[in-house]
């Protein structure tokens, strides 16, 4: 995939259209690289140190495929309650177990963001948000699990959609929760001087 250009020295190393969508609302041009890493989390590592280390691996796995010199933006996004980490459900009891234990309350979205520049060096973010759920029935857990659409979601749930009805607050980046946190990402493309909507020249 390519956005506004045949040829771009941005990168992106992640396979969620979510992601390709926001940076794309930046008005960077960028080309999608779908790099496939090993996201096992390590024992006792927590949400901070994992979504941090995915989105610094997810750049590195894309180095040997594009040119010299290009840029590599490289994203995860973790789910985190009472201090463990929800990913994506293996299935739909996973998924159940899973948002019931949202219902309710609050929870944490961990999003980490990695920048190669193009001296080879890699910086990095990570954003914490904070959201709360309604209480969920088990009716509204089922019907959603019909639906679909959180089934290769973080948590098991998108707050782009239809779950967006479950959210009673959120305090942080809306935007992170999503995927990509739209300040904190336009800050670094900005520092290395990376072409975007607000920086034409």
């Amino acid at each position: 995939m390519i956005a506004n250009s045949a040829h771009t020295d941005l990168y992106l190393a992640s396979r969620s259209p979510r992601r390709a969508r926001l940076l794309t609302q930046l008005g960077v041009a960028f080309e999608v690289l779908d790099v496939l890493i090993d996201e096992t989390r390590y024992n006792d590592e927590t949400a901070e140190s994992y979504v941090g280390r995915v989105a610094q691996e997810k750049v590195l796995a894309g180095r040997d495929r594009v040119h010299e010199g290009a840029f590599i933006l490289g994203a995860d996004t973790a789910v985190s309650v009472d201090g463990g980490i929800l990913g994506k459900p293996r299935d739909a009891l996973h998924a159940r177990e899973m948002l019931s234990a949202l219902s309710g309350r609050w929870h944490e979205v961990w999003t980490g963001v990695a920048i190669q520049t193009a001296k080879c060096k890699i910086e990095g973010l990570i954003v914490v948000t904070k959201v709360e759920f309604t209480t969920l029935t088990d009716s509204i857990i089922e019907t959603y699990l019909q639906s679909g659409e959180g089934s290769d979601k973080a948590g098991a749930y998108g707050i782009q959609g239809l779950a967006g009805a479950f959210v009673t607050r959120v305090e942080g980046s809306y935007s992170a929760v999503v995927g990509l946190p739209l300040h904190e990402t336009w800050a670094l493309l900005d520092r290395a001087g990376i072409r975007h909507a607000l920086r034409p020249d």
